[in-house]
Parts: C-alpha cells; structure tokens; sequence
C-alpha cells in the first residue's frame, strides 16, 4: 500500500469517527415497513407504512402528523437525520425516483453533522490571511471571526458596539467567498461601502463595490461585494438569487422578523443559494417566538421545525408568540451553532473606557441644495470684498453657520434612523447637536422615545428635569446641545452619538465626558456621523477623525486652547476652500 493510500486511509477513518450512530447506513435487510418519498411541491419527506412505524414517527416528531398511515417531515440536514434515525428501528424503502435525492439530502446532513463536531475542534480565534484584510481585530474579534467561519448559516447578535461589521468582512476576507451580497437598511449603505473598502483586501487590492439602486434588476458590473437595502429586495426577488452569490450578509437582520412580506420572501429565496449566510443584530429576540424563528428559518429552513411544532413545544401552545424559556431557546441555539452573542460587560476588559466610531451616513441632497442657496449668495458677496474689509469677518461667520445648519438639517433624518437602532438595542444615548432646527427634526422623528431635551431654551428648572428624567430611566435619549453640556453630569449613558460636528475638538471632549465620569462602570463608545457633503469632511480632519477603527482615535487627553485656536484657523480655511469653490464654477 502506498503512502498517499494510508493517508487517504487514514482520513476517511478519521470523518467516520466523526460521524454520529444515527447517521450510519440503513441495513438493506430485514422486514420493510414502508416507503419513503419526496414530495417537491411541499418540500417534505414523506413516510406511508405500516402503523406501527407511522405512529412512532408521529409521537417521537409530533410536526409529522398527517393522514391516517403517514407522516412527513421537512427537508431540513437536521431533520433529515432524525428520518435516517428513525429507518434504522423500521427500515423503509426509498421510491426509485427519490433515491438519488435521498442520497444527497443524507450527505448533506453527514456533512452538517461533522462540521458541528469539527467545529468544536477548530482554533478559537482566526486572523484572516495577509494581505485580505487591513486593520487588527481583538481577541473577541478573532474568536467572532472562528465562530462564523465554523457557522456557514449563523446569527452574530454581539450588542452594539463590538464590531460585528468588521467580524463579518474578516470572515469574508478569511474564506475568500466572493462575490458576496450585503443586505443593510437604507441608512447604513454608504458606512458599509466605506467599511469594505478600508478594511477589506482582494488580491491585494481594494475590492471591487457594486451597490444596486432601483426596484427594476438589471445587470450590474462586476464586482467582489454588491450591496442593497431591504426596500429594493422586493424588486430583486427573482434577479438575486440567479446571481452567483458564494455569501449573504444579513445586517440588522432583525429587519426580517416578521413573515409574510415580499421583503422576507426575497431574502429566503436569496439566503437558499448562498454557501454562507450571516446575519447581524445587536437586538436578538428570545422572548417573541414568531420573531426569532423568523429570523433563523432565513439562516437555515425549519432548524426549528415548523412553527406549528415550534410554537407547541417552545412557546405556550399552537400559534403562541411568547417563548417559555428564552435562557433554554438561547441555550440551543449557541448549541447548534446558529448565534452567537456577547455584551460589553464580557469583554469589558479588552475595551478601552472610550472609543471613537467615526460613521458615514447618507444625507438629503436635495434639501442640503436647498438650503445652500443663500449661502452661495453670501459667498458671491464675499467674493466681491476686498480681504481686509472689516464686515467680512462677520460675512464669513454667517456662511459657516448657513452649511453648517444645511448640512446637519439634510442628514438629521438619517442620524434619527441611526440612533433609533441604538435605542432599540437597549443602549442609553445622549445625542449631541449644535442648531435648533436639527434638534427639532429630531425632536419629531424620535418622538416614540419620549427624549429629554437640553438646548439652552429650557429654563434651569426644565433642565434639570431633562437631566432627572434621563438619569431616573424614564427615558433612555437625552439630546443635548453641544455649547450647552458643560457642568452635565449624565454618566447613565452608554453612548454618545454626534449627529452635528463642531470645529473645536475641546467641545467634543467636554460632551463625551457628560458620560464618561466617575461612576462610569461601562465602556462608553462615541459615534460621530459624518456627511459625504458639506461641512462635515473638513471638520473631521479638523478633529482628527481621520479614519474608522475599534480603538480610540483621538486618545483622551484634554484638549487646550491651542486646540481651539486651531478649529478657528481650520474653519476660516475652510471658508477659503468654498470661496474657490464658488470662483471656480463663475468661471
């Protein structure tokens, strides 16, 4: 026997090791106690024999009950394992047609079975190959990245904060599966095209990015990762899935917990003819079992049987939404490979006490064009005074303040939508602005979560009942103004969002310490959302906020007046840069 024969030897010894009795093939001898079939128009194996073999199966899987004399079950690699299981007690014949099906449906779940086992025996943490991926990940990270990869269909339900983004592209970048789609809520399209292209690798090279638009398909270039939001799904419904995708990137997957809808049914069929389907949430649901078996029926069909079956055993009877014992489904879950989760208290130790995001949002371009008007009209006269007029200083004034306002009014919807997820992720958030009319769009599109208000229009009273109210819990958003925050004591906060930038990093350093204080026990992380127009780009620099990373940007020292004298200097060329601008397109 040659070498690579004993190898091979040895390696088909080593899988059947890893194979579970209940998988072994089903001896051809002995008494047939029925037939087994598939049915393609429901998708389900079926069993039609003798009694005592139909009523076995249906008091050990109650979801088979059928007719009188059969029983059928999902054509799920899991359940197809309970089948073979079962045809080792009362062995079944295979109808001719079915055989061959049959064969690959059992391979399909062997092949489950020792990636379940194999997985167990994996390395804990993976750091993609160089040259895929740039940037470091923690040890939280790494292990993420380990456990998607061992996971081909799984939920990464990290709470927020933890960089399920960047686990997500290090897997990507680990297994090479490209093209991959990236299914994201509209509001987080530009941050993802911006994450992929920093962090992300192909061949050394950036990768190619595709994001489709419009509910009509067509054929797109190509590409390494295409992204789409959940609106359009519905439009691509037939087109997706015919387009190659080796992995789905769900993100915000909480986004498809209700069936039903054209939406769900798009992303199904998507999530069918993917090698790898991940989903990202910091907001899992355990406690609503339409919900959560909603979600992971999307990673892999009927893993929890169907929901008649799911709803009698896991929840308190037929069609119940309300889960018994949400510890026990999480339980299982981890168990099966199908979630993972962690907060920030379990990893606290690996967080440094502050981080900073730096987060592309979109913006209205129409309303930002709107509100500039004036502001090129200023500009227009500001072009025609000579430099050492004494009335520009205050002409220049007047135009950072009008594109400041555009450009925090036009992205205030956008910046809603982000801290929205947030709330409902359970995090408590002080969202810091600068104009009053941001903070009154705010205002209205948060409306649901009942925000304390500090603005500087309150009399000390009302403030200090903004401060109680948030501080007490009765409401888990403060929204702040970013002149007003000094002397605030609001360490109950878990975030600080961003939604408007100032040009002075020591404005920025005050308002995160409202939460950063003594008491703080948890690792607070600040968000600034950044707008691909206006104002925004030259104030990031400005502020230091140059690129996007899980470790703090700016470091915590306190800023010093040369600070301010900077932002000064910074905004006033800033000015210069839109007066060329305007210069520039007069001709």
């Amino acid at each position: 026997m040659t070498n690579r024969q004993e190898r091979a030897m040895a390696g088909e010894r080593a899988m059947a090791e890893l194979l579970p009795g209940y998988l072994r093939d089903v001896p051809r001898q002995g008494h047939i106690y029925g037939t087994l079939s598939y049915n393609r128009r429901s998708k389900c194996w079926t069993i039609k024999g003798e009694p005592c073999v139909t009523e076995m199966a249906k008091r050990l899987f109650p979801g088979s009950e059928r007719r009188r004399g059969e029983a059928r079950f999902t054509a799920n690699r899991r359940i197809v394992g309970d089948v073979n299981w079962l045809m080792l007690r009362y062995p079944l014949e295979i109808a001719a047609r079915d055989r061959a099906l049959w064969e690959k449906a059992l391979d399909q779940a062997r092949e489950h079975a020792r990636q379940r086992e194999l997985a167990a025996r994996l390395p804990a943490r993976v750091t993609p190959p160089e040259g895929t991926f740039v940037g470091e990940l923690r040890d939280f990270q790494k292990e993420g990245a380990a456990f998607l990869m061992a996971n081909p269909r799984t939920l990464l339900a990290d709470e927020m904060g933890l960089g399920k983004t960047v686990q997500a592209l290090a897997c990507l970048a680990a297994t090479g599966e490209l093209p991959a789609l990236i299914v994201v809520p509209p509001h987080l399209m530009r941050n993802w095209e911006a994450e992929i292209a920093r962090f992300l690798r192909v061949h050394g090279s950036a990768p190619r990015i595709c994001v489709l638009s419009g509910l009509k398909p067509y054929a797109p270039p190509e590409a390494d990762v295409y992204i789409i939001h959940y609106l359009l799904l519905r439009g691509w419904k037939q087109a997706l899935p015919e387009m190659g995708f080796r992995a789905v990137v769900f993100d915000e997957m909480q986004e498809l917990r209700h069936a039903g809808t054209e939406k769900y049914s798009a992303a199904s069929l998507l999530a069918e003819r993917c090698e790898r389907v991940i989903g990202l949430s910091g907001t899992p649901i355990y406690n609503r079992g339409a919900e959560i078996w909603n979600v992971v029926n999307i990673l892999d069909f009927h893993c929890l049987g169907d929901w008649e079956s799911f709803t009698r055993e896991w929840c308190d009877g037929y069609g119940n939404h309300i889960v018994r014992n949400p510890a026990l489904l999480g339980e299982h879950l981890r168990r099966e490979g199908l979630i993972l989760r962690r907060t920030k208290q379990e990893v606290l130790r690996e967080l440094p006490p502050k981080r900073r995001l730096v987060q592309e949002i979109d913006s209205d371009d129409k309303v930002y064009r709107e509100l500039m008007r004036p502001v090129m009209e200023m500009l227009g006269s500001l072009s025609a005074l000579h430099p050492e007029a004494r009335e520009r200083a205050l002409l220049e004034e007047q135009i950072s303040r009008g594109e400041r306002q555009a450009t925090g009014v036009a992205k205030a919807p956008f910046v809603a939508a982000f801290v929205r997820a947030l709330l409902d992720g359970g995090e408590r958030v002080l969202l810091f602005a600068h104009h009053h009319a941001v903070m009154d769009i705010y205002k209205r599109e948060l409306s649901a979560y009942k925000p304390a208000f500090i603005t500087g229009r309150e009399t000390t009273d009302q403030k200090e009942r903004s401060v109680a109210r948030f501080m007490n819990g009765e409401t888990n958003l403060c929204t702040v103004s970013l002149r007003s925050a000094a002397g605030l004591n609001l360490q109950r906060a878990s975030c600080v969002v961003f939604g408007e930038l100032d040009w002075s990093p020591a404005v920025h350093s005050q308002a995160e310490d409202r939460a950063h204080r003594m008491g703080q026990q948890d690792s607070i992380l600040c968000y600034y959302l950044v707008a691909p127009q206006g104002s925004d780009r030259d104030m990031q620099d400005a502020l230091g906020l140059k690129v996007s990373q899980f470790v703090a940007l700016m470091g915590d020292r306190t800023p010093d007046m040369m600070d301010a004298q900077n932002g000064q200097k910074a905004a006033k060329a800033h000015i210069e840069t839109l007066l060329r601008h305007y210069r520039d397109e007069k001709g």
